[in-house]
Formats: C-alpha cells, structure tokens, sequence
C-alpha cells in the first residue's frame, strides 16, 4: 500500500499521515492606529484606571475630554452622595436623544467614571466611581495636595514670551520629523540632533524599523501616515508611545501623565517650578524639553516654560495656534497648497522648509533646489523605493492631492476630473505598485512522496472533481489543494488506503 505526505506549504516539512495545514499569506501592514485620550484610558486594565484616577489633573482631563451629555451626567451627580436611579438618569435627556443617552452611558462605564450599584427596591442605579468622584472635586474646587509645580518663584530676568516659545518648540519638534525622512542626518536645523532614548520611541511606535541591509533606522508605512498628521496628533501619538515605555524606564505612569495634564492646563508664556519634582519627574521634564513640550535654558535650573505643543495636547478642541511657526516657515504654503504636478511627471514644490523637501524626496527623484523652489521627478525606481518601504501609492496619491497648488485645482476642475494630479500621473503610480503585486498568495496543504504514480494520479482527479486543486506537478508526483479542501481529501486519501489494502 502506498501512503502520500501531506505537508505545510510554508515551512517545507513534511508529516507522515498528518492532517497540518499552512498559510502562506503575506500579513498587511498595518495602519497607523491613533488613540484619543477616551480611546488611550479605554485600553488601560480597570487596576490602572484607578490609580490613573488618584490624580486629580488627570480626573479634570479625562472630565473635559467626554461628550458633552456625558459631563452633563457627571456634573448633576457629582455631589450626590446616593445612587441615582438609571432611569432619572435617563430621563434627563428626551427619547429623541435616546441613542446618544445609551452610548455616553456605555463611554462613562468602559472609562471607569461610573458603574452600577443596587437601589433601595431593587431599581438598577448608577453611581461615580468613589476615587474618580473625590479627586474631581478636588480638582474643581481646590483643596489636597498642590501640583508637583506649583513652587512659588521669583520674577524670571531672561523671561521669554510667546513668540519665542513657539519658535523654540517647532524647531524641537522638527528635529524629530528630519530625523525621521532622513533629512541629512539626524541633526535639525539648528545642528541639534535626537537622543537615542528618541529613536527608541520612534522604533517602538513602529514609526521607523532597521534596514535589513545596515540596521539603520528607516521610515515605516505608519511613519509617513504619521508625516501627514497635524502637529497636535503627532506629538499626543508621540507622547502615547512614551507613555507605553515608563515602567521600563524606572518611571511611574500615574505620575507622568499627571504632569502631562497638568501642563495643559497651565498658562503659556509663564514660568514654573521644578524644585518640587520627583526624581523620576525630573527625568520626565528633560525627555519634555527634548521633544519641545518645554523650554528650561538649563537642565538645572529651577524653572520652565510650558509650550504649546504641551498647552493643545489632549484637547480635542485645540486652536491651530500649534502650527503657526511651522506656517511661518513655510510661508503659509501647506495652507495654499505648493505642489504642481506635470504629465510628464516633473514635480515643482514651492517651499523652502527642509522637511517638506525631505518629505517629498522620499518618493521623487530631486533634480534642482532653489531659494524656495523645489524640482524633481516622479520616476519608476523612486516610486518603488518609497513602496519597499511601506508607502502605499494611495498615500502618495493622498499627499500631492492635499498639497496641489492652486492652479492645479483650477485646470484639472475645467477638465471635470476627480482628483487634482493629471490622470496619467495617478494611473502609472497605481501601475508601478500592480508591479510588485503579481503573485496570489492563496492557503494551501502540499501531498507529495506518493508511492505509486497510480495512487497521485487517483487523489489528483478527486481533488480537481471537488474543485480544491491549486496545483499539480504528475512528474513529480506534487499537489497542492486549498487549507478549506483539505479534510475531504484526506477523508478520501484514507478510505481509498484502507480499500487498497
């Protein structure tokens, strides 16, 4: 009797009698997931939600973070020491607001704010949690313990006022986004480059990874997505990732995002005190004025500047007061629009900021540089470059149609067409992506090491009558059928061995 092998086409073993399959399926990159601060709190385990809630900076943020019915609920029961029956609760909203009443109800429980509790007579009821209750009230009315840096201070004589501070934070800032299209080197503009604690995060976030060929750090799909965020985005997702490495750090979480809100809170252009500090704190505030959030002219000194970039962070409502120096230097051209795209694939940018260059150069072939002109080229070995790493054709597509010039969007609007780039030019981005996408990646199980050709020749035409062939080699006695079609044929391979035997 003859016995065919049935082996996992991925890993190129074999098992005798064995019923494995395997997937051969390339895995997606994955999108760039960016968290609100209500979506950050709802992934927290409840344990860590209640010490996060010992805080009261923390409780006001989480506060003026929810939907507006749901601060409504909080407020009215704040400071009712019995629970609330759910259905007065419900009655404080009319039935046409009844989906919203369910879904704020659903947010205050999965952030831990409120929770169920047993009403005299058996009526369900809801309640705030006790630790999140005594800490906002601390909060909005004072009392407990003063914020860590709250230190009276004496007058500053080398004050710095808004301006500065916004200058000083944006260029902080772009040392990060330079380093990360590779912007020369990972020096900013003013020669200052990122720590290694820096690059940490950003190869934590998935925002860069290691060239297999060097193990240098090299900019991911989600990096570029992340490129094309505002800065109030960048610097919260940014600061999420640092948050998720403080315990590895020595740091305590609670406490570093207690600051965090507390310097939202503060007021910009004034000066504050670190001599109340923690040590771990202390830590914290230099990994902050690395990244811009604040300015301190020494590590030493007993004083900083809260920016803007730390001011706007959680607040959903933020002005786009945080993008005016990155305007300035720019010359107002993101808002305008600075990129002309031709048919012939040329690419003039209209801007003189280097990490808008560089952003650009990651998927054009630059030619000429002028004052505050750029050239290049979109050609086919730049494009697959930039698709080696994780750049999808979309993504590009998306950032010249974001930032086309004026005068693209009135020519391409006289010649009714969708998108603001010349049709040839989207079509062949779109082309030379299909390029690396021929092969059908499809879950198969491989037979081989048949004993007879009679036995291969028996299981093939089965496989092929049920219609889960994928492929067959007679020479070499080889098949491969679908991961779905497996069981059938091996049911069939077993009654055929035991009638030939």
């Amino acid at each position: 009797m003859s016995e065919a092998k049935s082996s996992q086409g991925n890993s190129g073993t074999t098992s005798k009698g064995s019923s494995s399959s395997g997937s051969s399926l390339i895995t997606k990159p994955a999108n760039l997931e960016c968290k609100d601060l209500e979506e950050y709190l709802k992934s927290r385990p409840p344990e860590v939600l209640e010490k996060l809630y010992n805080y009261p900076a923390i409780c006001l943020a989480v506060y003026r973070e929810l939907p507006e019915i749901a601060r409504q609920f909080v407020i009215r029961i704040l400071f009712v020491e019995q629970p609330i029956p759910q259905a007065v609760v419900s009655s404080w909203a009319t039935q046409v607001y009844a989906k919203e009443n369910t879904s704020v109800s659903q947010v205050l429980t999965e952030l831990g704010v409120w929770r169920s509790a047993a009403y005299p007579g058996g009526l369900a009821a809801w309640e705030l949690c006790p630790t999140f209750k005594k800490n906002l009230k601390i909060a909005l009315l004072g009392g407990g313990r003063p914020w860590s840096m709250s230190n009276a201070l004496d007058p500053d004589q080398k004050s710095r006022d808004i301006d500065f501070l916004d200058t000083y934070a944006m260029s902080r800032w772009r040392c990060v986004l330079h380093y990360m299209v590779g912007a020369g080197s990972s020096k900013g503009m003013e020669g200052e480059g990122i720590s290694p604690d820096a690059v940490r995060i950003l190869l934590h976030a998935n925002l860069m990874k290691r060239d297999e060929s060097d193990g240098s750090p090299v900019i991911t799909r989600q990096g570029f997505q992340f490129l094309l965020l505002d800065t109030q985005a960048q610097v919260w997702h940014f600061m999420l990732q640092y948050l998720d490495t403080c315990e590895a750090r020595g740091l305590n979480l609670p406490e570093c995002l207690s600051m965090l809100f507390q310097l939202s809170f503060s007021t910009l252009g004034r000066d504050y005190s670190s001599e109340g500090l923690s040590p771990g704190l202390l830590t914290f505030l230099q990994h902050l004025r690395e990244f811009g959030l604040v300015y301190q002219r020494k590590r030493k000194e007993g004083r900083f500047y809260p920016t803007r970039l730390a001011h706007n962070i959680t607040s959903k409502n933020a002005t786009h007061a945080t993008t005016l120096a990155q305007d300035q230097e720019s010359n107002a051209t993101k808002d305008k629009g600075y990129i002309i795209v031709e048919t012939n694939y040329r690419v003039y940018a209209y801007t003189d900021s280097n990490l808008q260059v560089a952003l650009l150069g990651l998927f054009t072939e630059l030619l000429y540089r002028f004052p505050n002109l750029v050239v290049g080229v979109l050609s086919r070995d730049s494009v697959r470059q930039a698709f080696r790493g994780g750049i999808t054709a979309e993504q590009i597509i998306s950032y010249l149609e974001q930032h086309a010039h004026p005068t693209m969007l009135t020519v391409e609007q006289a010649i009714n067409s969708k998108s603001s780039l010349p049709p040839t030019v989207v079509d062949q981005i779109k082309l030379w992506e299909n390029e690396r996408n021929r092969f059908t990646y499809t879950e198969g199980v491989v037979y081989n090491q048949f004993l007879s050709q009679a036995d291969f020749i028996t299981l093939r035409d089965y496989a092929q009558s049920i219609g889960v062939m994928i492929w067959q080699n007679e020479r070499i006695r080889t098949m491969v059928v679908t991961k779905n079609g497996h069981d059938d044929v091996k049911k069939f391979w077993k009654r055929y061995s035991k009638g030939g035997s």
